[in-house]
């Protein structure tokens, strides 16, 4: 990668956000005048089962989620700062305290980073977490590696899309095929390193000799006709999709960077999930939707299409479910 290596969009239809965007967005430029009205008793509907014997994920928050599966634990984008910020003070401020604690995790194999914005790569966190599992190791996308090792963090696998990496540790224990793909997005973390670094999603498949569990970590991503469905192609059997479901309003501004409920829908049935939980909402305030928009919007998306609201939920951070 040369030094002047910037990423794209390959398939983006629509506004290729800059510098200006952003300054209008402040402006009011993209000011939509429909409010989201959500209805004071409005419940999504579902049962939840959970057993602490069975594959699990639990939401932390935002897109932290800590799944386990055959006895490998992951976490996804851990956020557990006060504000997703390059400063202490200033910047997007949560809206809960984490429902879990980073020592309260009883064990952790792999960190999945899905690119470097600090909503998503949070630097308190990451130390904090090599701090109580020296042995962790951490995939990343292209370009990110050499922050870890900035923090002198070594543990780093880097992949760019379709490409994967295998992990066996003895052959008692399942093997992992963790594979980076395709996602609609950005990168930076400055002001002059926009997209230097990849942004990605991750397919993870598990498998010892009687069973095989896959999952999908969509990252940060909107939604496109071609990357999703080419994953759904490539992977015929994920049982569970985390995905984001927030930071979706004004729509013009963050229709080709983020998800909508109606895209995450999208990305559901293109991967025919098995089950898809939804993430990127409720933490901190990054757009301009009602906190609880999301799954109201996101019912009424899967009312639309006639689809099964058991099969993609927006459950509360602090939950736990099955998979």
């Amino acid at each position: 990668m040369g030094i002047f290596k910037r990423y794209t969009n390959p398939h983006i239809k629509g506004l290729r956000r800059t510098l200006f965007h952003f300054i209008g967005w402040f402006a009011g430029l993209y000011k939509e005048n429909d409010k989201i009205k959500v209805p004071e008793d409005f419940s999504y509907p579902m049962t939840l089962d959970f057993s602490e014997d069975k594959p699990s994920a639990t939401f932390v928050n935002h897109s932290t989620y800590l799944v386990n599966a055959m006895g490998c634990h992951f976490l996804t984008d851990p956020i557990w700062s006060k504000r997703c910020s390059p400063f202490s003070f200033l910047g997007p401020k949560r809206l809960h305290d984490p429902h879990l604690q980073i020592n309260e995790i009883k064990k952790l194999d792999f960190v999945l980073i899905s690119h470097n914005h600090y909503d998503h790569l949070d630097s308190y966190s990451i130390k904090e977490i090599y701090k109580h599992f020296p042995d962790v190791t951490f995939v990343v996308p292209l370009g990110v590696k050499k922050w870890f090792l900035k923090q002198g963090i070594d543990q780093v696998v880097e992949l760019g899309w379709w490409q994967n990496v295998n992990f066996k540790t003895d052959r008692k224990s399942p093997s992992i095929e963790v594979t980076a793909v395709p996602a609609q997005h950005h990168s930076g973390r400055r002001l002059f390193d926009a997209n230097k670094s990849l942004w990605a999603g991750f397919v993870v498949t598990i498998k010892d000799q009687k069973d095989e569990k896959c999952f999908y970590f969509a990252g940060d991503t909107a939604y496109n006709s071609y990357d999703f469905k080419n994953i759904g192609v490539r992977f015929k059997n994920i049982d569970l999709s985390l995905c984001p479901i927030g930071t979706y309003r004004p729509k013009k501004f963050m229709e080709t960077v983020h998800l909508s409920p109606e895209g995450a829908v999208a990305i559901h049935k293109d991967l025919k999930a098995k089950l898809s939980l939804g993430m990127h909402w409720g933490t901190f305030r990054l757009s301009e939707e009602p906190r609880d928009a999301p799954p109201y919007d996101l019912y009424n998306e899967m009312q639309k299409q006639s689809l099964n609201f058991s099969t993609f939920l927006p459950i509360e951070p602090g939950t736990s479910v099955n998979w």
